[in-house]
């Protein structure tokens, strides 16, 4: 009797603790999985959150998995009173939100300073807060968020405390300026160097007469080849040149969800942007002939490319000695001008491809008539689509 007693002692007190090992390790697999808080963080990371609508929740964005959104979240800490203070740039329209709460939006196409604990509202607590970034119509610059330093004003005495630091656009004609001046003094000597030693080829493509006549020097050029290191230098200087204007005017390209795509450079590396853009234009300048070679071959009229391409190819070297004159023009008058300087270099980048279509189709209609419904459809596809694609992208985008 007693064995059994001991048995079935042993047996109850086996039940009991697998009891309490299984509600254990159920405690712990809870508390596992049990979903944490965000971690608010001092200052902005390379980390954004969107908003995952099917699950009414924030997840992190992974930019090669998710399809860009209109608006970003990051959890922040902020303290009334400490300054938290970052750096964009953006264009018209920008809106940041906290908690919800829309406290700054962009009036113009700018680079911005901002401090986020001057923009809370009265009476909010330290602690997490969300900050939103949303644009109604585009992608936010998401590269161009970063961590600013605060500015230390000297005190002397008998003055006041310094008023707060409010959200204002930063002077744009700081940045890069030393870049961009180097850049432009190597363009002049290039330039320089290329018209001592190539005078006759220089000649014959820097004239207005060849230009806009009917003077020989015109039909001479249409006839000499046309990759020649004379015309691939001036192809470099002119890719070097809009790659200059891009960066330092149209600082807001990158936002563009194809080029961001294709390539992702931050907005301090202005060298590094400059020498990127200038391998585009460059590429898209040489790689255009063989687009040109495609598309004669499908419209039948492969006599007529060798002519376009060497064209195109004067019009847009020649049309290029004007893109270091609007460089000068940023350099001396985007603090004062900003506007000024954005619609002269809009109305320059518009002239420079509007006139190399025209002055393409004007040297086909001499070879052939472009009253042909044919013919004109080849020009559309090789000249006027790209040119709707490239002002929509570099000027009506601004």
């Amino acid at each position: 009797m007693n064995s059994d007693r001991v048995r079935l002692r042993q047996f109850f007190l086996g039940i009991v603790w697998l009891g309490l090992v299984w509600l254990a390790c159920g405690a712990a697999c809870a508390a596992e999985y049990r979903p944490l808080p965000p971690a608010p963080r001092a200052g902005l990371t390379t980390d954004w959150l969107i908003h995952d609508e099917a699950r009414n929740r924030l997840v992190l964005y992974l930019p090669d998995y998710h399809a860009p959104a209109h608006a970003y979240y990051q959890w922040l800490s902020i303290r009334p009173g400490k300054p938290l203070l970052i750096s964009f740039t953006a264009r018209e329209k920008l809106s940041l939100f906290l908690d919800n709460r829309l406290v700054f939006t962009t009036s113009t196409p700018d680079s911005y300073t901002v401090d986020l604990a001057a923009l809370l509202p009265a009476g909010s607590a330290a602690g997490p807060h969300l900050l939103c970034v949303w644009h109604p119509e585009a992608i936010p610059n998401l590269a161009s968020f970063t961590n600013a330093q605060p500015v230390v004003a000297r005190r002397t005495e008998g003055t006041a405390n310094p008023a707060p630091l409010l959200a204002q656009p930063r002077p744009r004609g700081h940045q890069g300026q030393n870049v961009f001046v180097c850049f432009l003094l190597l363009l002049g000597l290039c330039y320089g160097g290329l018209r001592a030693t190539y005078q006759p080829g220089f000649t014959r493509i820097y004239q207005l007469d060849g230009l806009w006549g009917k003077a020989s020097a015109e039909q001479d050029f249409l006839i000499k080849p046309t990759l020649t290191w004379l015309n691939l230098a001036l192809v470099l200087l002119f890719a070097l040149s809009f790659a200059l204007l891009l960066v330092a005017i149209h600082t807001n390209i990158q936002s563009i969800v194809i080029l961001r795509r294709l390539f992702d450079v931050a907005e301090s590396a202005i060298v590094v942007k400059v020498l990127v853009y200038t391998a585009l234009v460059a590429g898209f300048v040489l790689g255009k002939y063989l687009f040109l070679e495609l598309m004669g071959y499908i419209f039948d009229v492969t006599e007529l490319v060798t002519l376009q391409y060497r064209e195109f190819i004067r019009t847009i070297l020649f049309m290029g000695l004007f893109l270091p004159v609007v460089m000068l023009l940023y350099l001396g008058l985007n603090q004062r001008l900003p506007e000024t300087v954005l619609w002269v270099s809009n109305g320059v980048v518009s002239l420079l491809l509007i006139g190399t279509v025209w002055r393409v189709g004007r040297t086909l209609h001499h070879k052939t008539s472009l009253l042909n419904l044919h013919l004109f459809s080849y020009l559309c596809a090789t000249e006027v689509i790209p040119l709707v694609i490239l002002l929509k992208l570099i000027v009506f985008t601004f």
